[in-house]
């Protein structure tokens, strides 16, 4: 185990890699650049949550909140979601749905499968830079999540 498996907070799931770069940034502002995990695809997000593939030998240990974008290559966000809120592990895991889609129905069907927030990603990037900080102030520290969700392990 090393020390970043075990500080995991957030698992952000963004395939776009100047979103990453910047929400990166505005962790980096908050201090919690080691307690994120980047994956690039729902499979990869998949992977890391339930231990498998390449994380399969990880820390058990979960992230207090996952960040996901909708539209992703493999396997899309709506997708990751209603797995995460159909097994027991991973069930209570706070879920913010963060995307560019401003999509009636992928709103409803994000609520519908359980997310805790939807956000459309500003364009601007210093509004961009600011929703991303304050998002990861409330849900790594924060939000209290329910006891076996922070030490049960996947």
């Amino acid at each position: 185990m090393t020390v970043t498996d075990h500080l995991i907070e957030i698992l952000l799931v963004e395939d776009n890699p100047n979103d990453v770069a910047l929400a990166l940034h505005a962790f980096k502002k908050r201090n919690l650049t080691n307690r994120i995990q980047v994956v690039r695809d729902g499979a990869e997000a998949l992977d890391f949550l339930f231990r498998a593939g390449p994380f399969k030998s990880r820390a058990n240990t979960t992230p207090k909140v996952v960040l996901l974008d909708l539209k992703l290559p493999k396997i899309d966000g709506l997708e990751v979601l209603q797995r995460l809120r159909a097994d027991p592990r991973t069930c209570t895991i706070p879920v913010v749905i963060l995307t560019s889609s401003r999509e009636e129905r992928d709103i409803v069907e994000s609520y519908q499968l359980g997310v805790n927030s939807f956000i459309v990603k500003p364009v601007d990037f210093e509004q961009f830079s600011e929703v991303v900080r304050q998002l990861g102030f409330y849900w790594a520290l924060l939000n209290q999540p329910p006891l076996d969700t922070a030490t049960e392990a996947v």
